[in-house]
């Protein structure tokens, strides 16, 4: 099976290089990158560097180095087909069919069109506005791979020695093959004559010969860059919007001329290379016409630089739309790639701000404020957040104040949610008086907008002011309301966050809430029934609040106390059972009940209704007839007591509740194991229930801490 080289170039640019490296060895910010000791031989001393610009590693103690499909190839043993499938569908990019991957196309030996002066009768179907995102680029070559800040590490490896470690393709398999750099096509016609556009037939010496996809969108932007030159009402248009000429340049703006089929007339032996770009398109009467009119052209670039598709923008406002975008190609995939993200690399941004327009970003790149980066009239996805996340731990959203930029700034937070990881940070910007940052940047100046990014809203904050605006907050009801919804969107966050529990404990407060939820629900239990086991507890708390259970805690507990990653002298290591380090499943508790309405909640989770009461109820229809008995005498006044204390998240009494489970069936395990000796078990285990004890103070003493805060 043959993969083309752009396939492989995207899926190893937009793969999580930091997140795969990161399964086998603890990777730590280094100013630009991130470092680590080197999985692929024992070291005590971290010599081994991620960069996450060009998505590449290397160690300087063995020499090690590559891009993600080399990682999976060399560490994880996956054949390169492997590799290549488990970055796809880490990425989502599609590995295309075999009849669908190549970038060539078949050139015509003559020009096939004739100018005509008549319009197609049907009109063009028009794309959507732009948006924003993209992701990193990897290199053949380590050489200029990484990034440097000097000033930011003691002791670092020169410069020099980056350049002396070359990566050839060859280190991917035979399937790897780099691209090219000798072309086939020719000059556009300005370059060999500036007096007239002429056909390009006749200048181009390798006319029989395929055409290159890639090679075709340079020439096509190098033809409406000439364009922009020779029209002055086009090129008012920009200047009137305050961009520079040396801007024009920088991300090679340009403008497509009047006639529905000047592309073919410039680019006669292209046409099959033109419609597989989507530039030229049929009318419903059968003919062909240009996708770009009359509007001024936006470039689109990938990691490595190169054109892959066009935005036109109309010169005249009430023209819709607006904003054009060229369709998605063998070469262009809308939902991977992000505007300015190749121009902000190549000045070293260290921050990341993701904005609406393709002019904010050329506006505030002038203004010297490099990192804007804006989508191809795609929502914002996962992985592309991710990336950035990776980037820079704090990532800005600017979006319009209106109703439409709002609801997409909600969008893009629940798209986040899941990879925001504790030390990741949301910040929402909306510039006042309605303002865009080109429009803010042209009345108040770079400095004023550096200043509006920098005092940008935390997520914590914009929740709060974006929900409060639509719950009446003056009734118990409404705030009932708020708070069911944050509960949601906690959820999404990534398995044992603590911003989870933090961000529902900081809007109860804000909501007037006088002392923790985790001490309400405690004394609501003791309230209710201060008897009943810790087990009981937990099955009434999971009955009040099943979706608890969408994230298992236990393995939750077991991640954040660490003992997922324990590590065990190499005589034990050798000795001990596949499965001993295994976390601890709700059938080794040994407790039927609680199996028993835990695998029932995880049975009909997208099934249960959304009020409490009306899920607790389903549940209990579907329990066994002795635990559906046991529950169900309780449950009435449970829930009652709860709702009379207004208790709306039991989120860190369940964790508590789960880890006093734990530690008496650790307890439990090590006396049998006491009487029964197994000495390589025991090791194990005692170590397991240190990690457990360890991390169950650091808890306590967070949450007196958080206590103290709170009733000051």
């Amino acid at each position: 099976m043959s993969i083309p080289n752009h396939i492989l170039e995207q899926l190893n640019s937009q793969a999580d290089l930091i997140s795969i490296i990161g399964r086998h060895t603890t990777l730590k910010r280094a100013g630009n990158e991130y470092k680590g000791c080197c999985p692929f031989h024992g070291e005590k001393s971290p010599s081994f560097y991620v960069n996450p610009q060009k998505n590449i590693y290397h160690c300087f103690g063995c020499g090690v180095g590559g891009n993600a499909i080399s990682f999976l190839r060399d560490y994880e043993s996956l054949t390169f087909i492997e590799a290549v499938n488990e970055l796809s569908k880490q990425t989502g990019i599609e590995v295309p069919k075999e009849e669908q991957q190549n970038v060539s196309y078949q050139r015509t030996k003559q020009p096939t069109v004739k100018p005509t002066p008549q319009a197609p009768t049907a009109p063009p179907s028009e794309d959507s506005t732009p948006a924003g995102q993209n992701q990193d680029n990897s290199a053949s070559s380590y050489s200029d791979a990484f990034v440097y800040d000097e000033g930011h590490y003691d002791n670092y490896p020169p410069v020099d020695i980056y350049d002396s470690v070359p990566y050839s393709s060859e280190d991917y398999g035979s399937d790897y093959q780099s691209s090219s750099d000798s072309g086939d096509g020719y000059p556009p016609s300005w370059l060999t004559d500036t007096d007239a556009i002429t056909n390009l037939h006749n200048l181009n010496p390798a006319a029989d010969e395929d055409g290159n996809l890639y090679e075709l969108l340079e020439q096509i932007q190098q033809f409406y860059q000439h364009n922009l030159a020779t029209h002055p009402h086009a090129k008012h248009y920009f200047l009137s919007r305050g961009i520079t000429e040396d801007i024009f340049e920088t991300f090679g703006l340009g403008y497509a001329p009047f006639g529905w089929q000047h592309l073919e007339h410039q680019f006669p032996q292209d046409i099959e290379g033109l419609k597989a770009l989507g530039l030229v398109r049929q009318s419903e009467s059968g003919r062909d016409y240009d996708l770009l009119r009359d509007r001024v052209i936006f470039p689109i670039r990938d990691n490595q630089g190169r054109t892959i598709g066009f935005g036109g923008r109309a010169l005249d406002n009430e023209v819709k739309p607006k904003y054009i975008n060229s369709s998605d190609s063998p070469v262009f995939h809308k939902q991977h790639v992000l505007y300015g993200y190749y121009e902000s690399r190549q000045q070293r941004a260290d921050s990341w701000l993701v904005v609406e327009g393709y002019m904010d970003v050329i506006a505030l790149y002038q203004a010297g404020i490099y990192g804007a980066v804006a989508s191809m009239g795609t929502a914002i996805n996962e992985s592309q957040i991710s990336r950035l996340l990776t980037l820079n731990p704090t990532l800005t959203l600017s979006f319009d104040g209106d109703s439409a930029g709002q609801k997409a700034a909600w969008r893009t937070l629940e798209v986040a949610l899941p990879v925001l990881a504790d030390d990741k940070e949301l910040r929402f910007l909306t510039l006042p008086n309605n303002h865009d940052p080109d429009t803010f940047i042209k009345s108040q100046g770079g400095d004023a907008m550096r200043e509006q990014i920098a005092n940008a809203m935390p997520l914590s904050q914009y929740i709060f002011a974006y929900l409060s605006e639509r719950y009446d907050l003056t009734l118990a009801e409404g705030k009932a309301k708020l708070m069911s919804q944050v509960r949601s969107l906690t959820t999404a966050l990534p398995k044992g966050s603590s911003f989870r529990y933090l961000l529902n404990n900081d809007i109860y407060q804000k909501l007037g809430g006088k002392r923790s939820q985790n001490v309400e629900a405690k004394d609501a239990l003791l309230d209710f029934d201060g008897d009943m086991t810790i087990s009981q507890q937990l099955q009434l708390c999971f009955l009040f609040q099943p979706r608890t259970l969408i994230d298992d805690p236990i393995e939750i507990i077991w991640q954040r106390a660490g003992i997922n990653g324990l590590h065990l002298p190499p005589h034990i290591q050798q000795k001990a059972s596949p499965d001993v380090l295994r976390p601890i499943a709700w059938e080794d508790l040994q407790d039927t009940a609680l199996l028993d309405i835990v695998s029932t909640i995880k049975r009909c989770l997208n099934y249960l209704p959304k009020d409490a009461n009306a899920a607790a109820h389903f549940i209990l229809s579907n329990l066994k007839p002795l635990t559906q008995e046991t529950l169900s005498r309780g449950w009435s006044g449970f829930y009652k007591t709860l709702t009379a204390r207004n208790v709306l998240s039991l989120d860190e009494l369940v964790e508590n509740l789960v880890m006093q489970l734990l530690k008496l069936h650790l307890q439990k395990k090590m006396q049998e194991l006491i009487k029964n000796p197994d000495h390589i078990k025991l090791a194990i285990v005692r170590k397991q229930s240190q990690l457990l004890n360890d991390w169950l103070r650091a808890q306590q003493a967070e949450q007196s801490a958080q206590m103290v805060t709170v009733q000051s």
